[in-house]
Parts: structure tokens; C-alpha cells; sequence
């Protein structure tokens, strides 16, 4: 006899599952059935389904359904969950049943078996007990909600805090400091660099308040609706109870969805969620690309700040370093750009009564949280933190730029002004002498009303 594996049984029959596996007969089909790439479920669904197994048991249990000794073995084997101590037991990939009822399946069977070996008898069926008044449709659901306002609030906010605040920081010690301003990427008015790092930090702002609206949004539970949004086999009051429990895990205050035929279909919470993390990937892309112009050179480029040297750049070009944290924030925009779309795509796909897109709808979302942390901190931490403005090459800028001519409009005209401008970049000859030859100020008055610093 082969002691490698035990015999266990589902509604189709028998499965050999590994001896050491706490997981039971659905998890084991699934693992063969579904050998497709190497994306797992993420971590973080398997923490936010033992967040809710815990909580569903207290609220079955609040509800007289449930006894208080099954319902503090489920929430023991949950806290092993959640501690780590069980993380090879779920081996389930992204690419399997569109509900995600397998992965429910591998908590429901790790924690019954488990919560038996701690019991030293067989206290836990995995659906009478531990799937007890729920449904994979509303549990999935559920806990991809759990787990991206945990990610979200608990990672990506305070990632996005730390660049503000380090962008605070570079905005005040660089007060004072006056450059050309450029659109279209020509010359234009001035603009002192505080007020362009400003409108960065800015837009982050903007992004977090955004973002923080997605999650308020999120923070509703599918649970309760059971398998198709009427609620069967859950008690009167389950599905309030199961959220006020969830809150009490997570101190984060999660409310029950009010139309459960909604919370199963439909996504839009999650869509919305992630319109305001490509509204943050777009951000950070454009003051990657600040950054990465404004450093451009070191001799040929615009060359108005430095930032740090970090990596040799070129494998044929001595000397050469490139903008590589530039770089890697932009890939992360790139690919939170396109989660956006394959989220959007997942959405639209509610079929009657249940949403059958959800693995890999969460897998991209959660990813996008993933990559925008750590590039956000890496960003920070290896290029933002060590910003220094290039001030003479700023204030040589400032003075070759032609659209200081601005500054006269009230006192010649735009025409004359315009003219100005020409006749100074046709001559290679400096706004002052254009005007002056062109009589239309004196030296003397140029002087005057000629006041860079007074246009910002």
C-alpha cells in the first residue's frame, strides 16, 4: 500500500490526497484539474477567507446555529491562518472555477481537518460546519472585498502618505528657486520649482481621496446572499451579524451590501476602486516623466536637477546612468493600466445570477496594490528622496527663454511683443536688445518693467 496519500471522499467519489495535506477531496480536483500557469491565488484571499470563516462562525454562533466549541476550533484554525503557519496548504491557481468555490472549498476542508487533528476527533464537516449559512457565491465575493480594503487601506494609503509627505519636504527646502516654465514641451512662462513639485504632491492628494471614496464603497459584504442573493439556508439577521464580526477582526468598520442579487453579479465596487488606482498609476507616470525630462543630460538634456546615481546605465557607454526608478514606476502605471481594462472586462461579465470572472478579477487588483506600494516606496526611497535642483542651470534657462517676453505684453502690446520674441530668436540676440532696437522701450524702461521673479 502506498502511504504517501489518504482516501478521501466528496459527492463524486474518492480522491487520493497527499498524506501530509490538510486540504480534502474539491481541493485535490482542483490542483489536477486545473494545471494552468503559475499564478496562485493570492495570499491575501486566503487571509481574507480566514478573516471571514472566523467571523461567520461567531455570527452563527451569535445566532444559536452553531456551538461555542466548533465555532472556537474554526477560529483557531483560522488564527493559524492568519498567523502563516498554514500557507503551503493552499495551492489552488488564479485559473480555476470563475466563482472562486474551490478555494472556498480548500478553507472549508483545511480548516475542518485541521480543527479536527486540534480536536482529536471529528468535530468539522467542511460545509456543515465551516460553510455553515454560506454560499462560494457570496463568500468569494466577499473576501475579495476583505481583502482589497485591507490591502488597500493598510499598504497602498501609506504608501501614497510617504510620497506626499517626502514630496512636502523637497517642495519647501526648493522655496525661492525660479525656472522656466514649459508646455507643450516649449519654453513658457516662469515658475518657481516649488510650485511645480507642488501640483505633484497635489495629484497624490488627489489620488488618495479617490481612493479612500473606492474603499468607503467597498467596505459593503456580499455575505448573506448565499447562492443567488435570496439568502437561503442563512438565518434572519446573518448577514448583518457576519459584517459587524468581520469589523470586530479587522477593526475596519465593513458593512452588509443592502441588494445581495447586486453584491453577486455585478463588480462595480471593485471597478471603481481600480478607475482610482489608474487615476494614481497615471499621476505617478506623469511625475516619473517630470522627473526623467527635468534630469535629462547630463550635458544634452534640460538638465535642471540631479538625482541619485544608483546603477551603470549602459554596457557599452562608460560613465552613463539612466533614470531607472523613473523607469520601473512607469512599467507599474503600465501594468495597473492594463489591469484596469482586464478588470473592466471581468465586470461586464455578470451572467444572470453570478459573476463568473472573480480569481482573476481579484488577482489583478490586488496586484495593482502590490506593484503601486512598492513602487511608490521604491520610487521614493531610491530617486525622489534625493531630488536637487540644478539652480544655475535653472536660472540659465530662465534667462535664454523666450517667453519672458510675456512680461511686456502690458506695456508694448502682444504684437509688439511677439515681435520682440521673433527678432530675438532670429538674431540670437537677448529680449532686451530686440526691444530696445526695435524702439520700443528704452534700455532704461526694459530694466523696469522687466521683472522675471514678479511672474511666478
Amino acid at each position: 500500500m502506498n502511504m504517501d496519500y489518504r482516501i478521501e471522499k466528496d459527492s463524486m467519489g474518492e480522491v487520493k490526497v497527499p498524506k501530509t495535506a490538510y486540504w480534502g477531496a474539491q481541493t485535490q480536483r482542483s490542483y489536477e484539474n486545473f494545471k494552468i500557469g503559475t499564478e496562485k491565488m493570492p495570499r491575501e484571499i486566503t487571509y481574507a477567507f480566514a478573516i471571514l470563516k472566523k467571523a461567520v462562525a461567531q455570527a452563527n454562533c451569535r445566532l444559536g446555529k452553531l456551538d461555542e466549541k466548533r465555532c472556537k476550533l474554526i477560529g483557531q484554525v483560522c488564527d493559524e491562518v492568519l498567523a502563516g503557519k498554514l500557507d503551503d496548504q493552499f495551492p489552488l491557481a488564479v485559473w480555476q472555477t470563475g466563482s472562486g468555490t474551490q478555494s472556498n472549498m480548500n478553507m472549508n476542508e483545511v480548516v475542518a481537518n485541521r480543527g479536527n487533528e486540534i480536536a482529536g476527533e471529528k468535530l468539522l464537516h467542511p460545509n456543515d460546519h465551516v460553510n455553515m449559512s454560506q454560499s462560494s457565491n457570496d463568500t468569494f465575493p466577499t473576501a475579495m472585498h476583505i481583502a482589497a480594503v485591507l490591502e488597500t487601506k493598510q499598504k497602498l494609503i501609506p504608501a501614497i502618505d510617504r510620497m506626499i509627505a517626502e514630496l512636502f519636504r523637497l517642495e519647501k527646502e526648493n522655496e525661492g528657486i525660479i525656472k522656466t516654465g514649459r508646455t507643450h514641451l516649449q519654453d513658457a512662462t516662469p515658475i518657481t520649482f516649488s510650485q511645480e513639485i507642488s501640483g505633484w504632491r497635489n495629484m497624490l492628494e488627489k489620488s488618495k481621496k479617490m481612493i479612500e471614496l473606492g474603499v468607503a464603497e467597498t467596505a459593503e459584504l456580499a455575505l448573506g446572499g448565499t447562492a443567488v442573493g435570496t439568502g437561503l439556508n442563512a438565518p434572519a439577521g446573518f448577514a448583518e451579524a457576519a459584517a459587524e464580526e468581520v469589523s470586530k477582526l479587522t477593526g475596519i468598520p465593513f458593512i452588509t451590501a443592502e441588494n445581495k442579487f447586486h453584491s453577486l453579479t455585478a463588480k462595480d465596487e471593485l471597478v471603481f476602486l481600480h478607475g482610482a488606482l489608474k487615476g494614481l498609476a497615471a499621476n505617478v507616470m506623469k511625475i516619473a516623466n517630470d522627473v526623467r525630462w527635468l534630469a535629462s543630460g547630463p550635458r544634452c538634456g534640460l538638465g535642471e536637477i540631479f538625482i541619485p546615481e544608483n546603477e551603470p546605465g549602459s554596457s557599452i557607454m562608460p560613465g552613463k546612468v539612466n533614470p531607472t526608478q523613473c523607469e520601473a514606476i512607469t512599467m507599474v502605471a503600465v501594468q495597473v493600466m492594463a489591469n484596469d481594462a482586464g478588470i473592466g472586462i471581468c465586470a461586464s461579465q455578470g451572467n444572470l445570477e453570478l459573476n463568473v470572472f472573480m480569481p482573476v478579477m481579484i488577482y489583478e487588483y490586488l496586484q495593482s496594490v502590490r506593484l503601486l506600494t512598492d513602487g511608490l516606496d521604491s520610487f521614493r526611497e531610491n530617486c525622489v528622496c534625493g531630488i536637487v535642483a540644478n539652480k544655475e542651470k535653472m536660472n540659465e534657462n530662465l534667462h535664454r527663454s523666450l517667453m519672458l517676453v510675456t512680461a511686456l505684453s502690458p506695456y508694448i502690446g502682444y504684437e509688439n511683443a511677439a515681435k520682440t520674441a521673433k527678432k530675438a530668436h532670429a538674431e540670437d540676440i537677448s529680449l532686451k536688445e530686440a526691444c530696445v532696437a526695435l524702439g520700443f522701450l528704452t534700455a532704461e524702461r526694459f530694466d523696469e518693467v522687466f521683472k522675471p521673479e514678479q511672474m511666478v
